[in-house]
């Protein structure tokens, strides 16, 4: 962050109130620059078809071209191209690519803005943020319902988050802090561009495109102004036992200590959601006996073990450790799995004549990124399974390279030795990272309830 940046930050987390009236100006050139060499080099190019390597030709000039634009108030937001990708459930997700041009100025403003909304947002928040991740969401969640009165766990799902933002609404949330109508008028610009479909641009009502590189800041700083105020104040008004939050993006997971205060707040925020034109999805959106207690109890009651949930990627379960204690497990969704699978099944064939280090170097990237994520504690069976249906599949196509082919399953686990890693837990235990990110030193303070 530069010294004035460093400057907003400092007046933001002063002056929680103020309007900042001018901001454009730290939209220069090195920002830009920054901002351009942040983007991904191979990123498939917007309408205009200019990729990165194209953009850099000619760098500077493009820079202060762009610059004076910007400033002088010339510059035109191109719409996205639509893609779509295919999700875990079958569903297809929108995706809008921006134009190079787009990604350059919409990260510069990002980064303005960030100075500010980070003093801003609240400690359950962890989407998209600097120094944040989906892992550190994960241990604020088990961390929580390990050491809190958790009985009661609340998984929202919001309906079409991202293409259901209402415009007005979030502009008004913006002007909140942001008083420098030329910063608003990018925003607007951007969120009415539309998107290329089938050769036809549809300029966009509401919502923010999934892709573009300032939806994750309007995505927070919307939910931020429905959500995390309204439910801190919530707690503090109607939680008589213990209640945990944690939301990432519009993935969002309530623990209650009693069930009638988790049903009360399901209520409740149907009624939040509707004022901002957002929705709950009925079928994704679930209250389940989670906890310490809950096997025991349900026990008692005759019922079944109790229900899991998910979270970034990860089913929930209620266990216990090798002492007996309660222990919340994380294994690695089936569906998850299965997809990342059948990636591998389909490049596979199109590398089937490839030289075999070639595929092993491709191979061990892959399942190195697997286990960078999924590689935590109580998830051993899950990284061992996936390696080894990723060389059973490599012995499949080596197999079918010709008719003579036969490879044999000594050659193969030979091959999955030298090329693919070995599974193992790379990730520490929830407790120990979140304890090193969020120490508390007063003995009566262990777990903060603002930080989870």
């Amino acid at each position: 962050m530069s010294q004035a940046l460093g400057r907003v930050r400092q007046a933001a987390k002063g002056r929680k109130k103020e309007r900042f009236t001018a901001l454009l100006h730290h939209v220069d050139i090195d920002l830009l620059r920054l901002s351009f060499y942040a983007l991904k080099r191979q990123a498939a190019p917007g309408v205009d078809g200019v990729t990165w390597q194209d953009y850099e030709a000619d760098l500077e000039n493009n820079l202060l071209d762009l610059h004076a634009r910007v400033h002088r108030g010339a510059y035109r937001a191109q719409p996205s191209r639509r893609k779509y990708i295919l999700k875990s459930d079958g569903r297809q997700r929108p995706l809008g690519i921006a134009s190079v041009e787009d990604k350059i100025l919409q990260r510069a403003v990002v980064a303005v803005l960030t100075s500010i909304y980070e003093e801003d947002f609240v400690g359950f928040s962890y989407g998209f943020r600097p120094k944040r991740g989906q892992h550190d969401a994960l241990d604020a969640l088990i961390v929580g319902i390990e050491r809190k009165k958790v009985k009661w766990i609340l998984d929202l799902d919001i309906r079409d988050f991202f293409g259901t933002i209402s415009h007005d609404w979030l502009i008004r949330f913006l002007e909140h802090r942001i008083g420098d109508e030329r910063i608003l008028r990018l925003i607007r610009k951007w969120l009415k561009a539309g998107v290329l479909e089938d050769g036809v641009v549809t300029e966009s009502e509401q919502g923010s495109p999934q892709g573009a590189t300032i939806s994750p800041l309007l995505a927070n700083a919307y939910l931020h102004y429905v959500l995390d105020l309204w439910a801190q104040q919530w707690r503090q008004r109607h939680a008589t036992g213990d209640m945990i939050i944690v939301r990432y993006a519009d993935d969002c997971v309530l623990g209650f200590e009693h069930e009638a205060e988790a049903k009360r707040f399901l209520e409740d925020m149907r009624l939040r959601l509707a004022e901002f034109s957002l929705s709950l999805r009925p079928e994704k959106t679930k209250l389940i006996e989670f906890g310490r207690y809950a096997a025991e109890r349900r026990q008692q009651r005759g019922q079944n073990k109790p229900e899991t949930f998910t979270f970034l990627g990860f089913v929930l379960i209620c266990g216990v450790s090798s002492q007996g204690r309660f222990r919340v497990r994380r294994k690695t969704r089936r569906d998850r799995m299965r997809g990342t699978l059948k990636r591998v099944k389909d490049e596979l064939r199109q590398r089937m004549h490839q030289p075999i280090p070639d595929q092993g170097r491709w191979l061990g990237q892959v399942v190195r990124g697997f286990f960078a994520y999924h590689a935590v504690p109580t998830n051993s069976r899950a990284l061992s399974a996936f390696r080894h249906h990723v060389s059973v599949l490599w012995k499949r196509a080596l197999s079918r390279r010709s008719q003579r082919a036969h490879m044999t399953w000594e050659r193969v686990l030979k091959l999955a030795n030298d090329w693919l890693p070995q599974d193992r837990i790379l990730h520490p235990w929830p407790n120990q990272r979140f304890d090193v990110k969020h120490p508390r030193w007063e003995p009566s303070a262990s777990v903060a309830p603002a930080r989870i």
